[in-house]
C-alpha cells in the first residue's frame, strides 16, 4: 500500500461525486459526503458549452492513459484537473502545484526524486486495481 493519502475510484463513483457537487454549489455552506482526494485513471474531464453558450457541462470520457485527480479534502469544495501522467496528477495533490510551478520548498523534479518509491508503490497498485476492475466492454 502506498504512502499516499489518495484513493483510485471508478467511473461512477467520480460521476457521483460531479453530480453531488453541482448540486450544492449554489449552497452557502456545502458539505461533501466523501471528502478526500482521489484519482480516475483512464479518463478525462471534457466541458462543452450548451444553451447559447451559457451553460457549462462536464463530462467524464474514456482516454488511455489520462488521469482525473479530484480533490475534496475540505469537505467543501471540489477541485479536479486532468494529467497526462500519474506522476503529475499525484504532484498536484499533495503539493496543489501544477509541474510549471514552483515554491520556496520543492519544484516537480526534486519531489519526484524524493518519492520515488511511493510513485512505484502507487503504479503497482494501479495495475493491481485494473486487474481486479477489468473495463465492461460496450456491446
Amino acid at each position: 500500500m502506498s504512502k499516499f493519502n489518495i484513493t483510485l475510484i471508478n467511473a461512477d463513483r467520480a460521476k457521483a461525486m460531479l453530480t453531488e457537487y453541482k448540486e450544492q454549489r449554489n449552497l452557502s455552506i456545502p458539505r461533501l459526503a466523501h471528502p478526500g482526494r482521489y484519482i480516475l485513471p483512464d479518463y478525462k474531464l471534457t466541458r462543452r458549452r450548451a444553451a447559447f453558450k451559457i451553460v457549462k457541462h462536464t463530462f467524464l470520457t474514456p482516454h488511455y492513459k489520462s488521469y482525473v485527480a479530484m480533490d475534496s479534502d475540505n469537505g467543501h469544495t471540489l477541485w479536479f484537473h486532468n494529467f497526462g501522467s500519474l506522476t503529475e496528477a499525484l504532484f498536484w495533490l499533495e503539493t496543489g502545484l501544477k509541474t510549471g510551478d514552483t515554491d520556496s520548498h520543492s519544484n516537480y523534479k526534486e519531489w519526484t526524486a524524493k518519492h520515488t518509491d511511493e510513485i512505484d508503490t502507487f503504479k503497482q497498485d494501479l495495475r493491481q486495481h485494473k486487474k481486479a476492475h477489468p473495463k465492461k466492454k460496450n456491446k
